[in-house]
């Protein structure tokens, strides 16, 4: 984490991360044009922010496109930020019941989730690995995904031994552009409660943009989200190299 809290320290660095906010897919020379900067000096920063992952860069021809990566960002925030805003967040809202007089919550409150990660690979073959038992082994845990892939029908991700890992049924597909299937945990040992996920596969030249939104989780859901994070890095090597990472559930 300390080469992204440092390549952030830089003013200029963040600049250039706030331009890629407002409209992503740059060329150098638009991130040069809204910066006081030499060229030589905007490729120094960019040099760093493309290290640490914050960056991604395509070539088209002579131009060099530049995209925003926010997984190191969701990683600092599901390791750092989010642990400690939580406990205040909770007593704020505690504090507005009991002023406004309205009764205490007894359940956590359900929350959506959303990352998203560059993969240089294209539409059609990332979703393949999104519903191929063969990839998925290589990136989701270890695990077979098993589905007929029509709408309406049941969905799972299987250990090696044949348990259950994941459930759920297929609620919208439309290849190779989004996926919406609801999601029941099975790898505490019963179920847990159906909530939904969506992924939207996005082409930009020769990378495609993955965006996941995972509907219904409460804070008592971290460990999924520092799943998804694991799952979308082995997800990305997998498809980029070949070489299965196997980042364990529990690391």
């Amino acid at each position: 984490m300390d080469d992204i809290f440092k390549a952030l320290g830089d003013p200029t660095r963040r600049l250039i991360l706030d331009l890629l906010r407002q409209r992503d897919g740059r060329t150098v020379s638009e991130i040069e044009a809204e910066v006081d900067m030499t060229r030589f000096g905007v490729m120094k920063h960019l040099a760093v922010l493309e290290e640490v992952g914050l960056i991604t860069a395509r070539r088209e021809g002579r131009f060099k496109y530049l995209h925003l990566n926010v997984m190191p960002l969701q990683r600092l925030m599901d390791r750092w930020i989010d642990p400690m805003l939580r406990p205040w967040a909770r007593r704020l809202e505690d504090l507005r019941q009991t002023l406004e007089g309205e009764p205490a919550m007894q359940a956590a409150t359900a929350t959506v989730y959303q990352t998203e990660t560059y993969i240089r690979t294209t539409p059609e073959r990332l979703w393949q690995a999104l519903t191929d038992p063969k990839d998925t082994a290589n990136y989701y845990f270890n695990t077979a995904v098993r589905s007929d892939w029509k709408k309406g029908s049941k969905l799972g991700y299987d250990w090696p031994d044949g348990k259950e890992m994941l459930s759920g049924e297929i609620l919208e597909v439309d290849p190779p552009r989004k996926l919406v299937t609801t999601f029941i945990p099975h790898f505490t040992g019963k179920p847990g409660a159906t909530t939904r996920v969506t992924y939207v596969l996005e082409p930009m030249g020769d990378l495609v943009r993955l965006v996941l939104t995972h509907e219904g989780l409460t804070e008592a859901d971290a460990g999924i989200r520092a799943g998804w994070i694991k799952i979308f890095n082995q997800l990305k090597t997998w498809l980029e190299t070949g070489k299965p990472m196997n980042i364990p559930m529990g690391a």
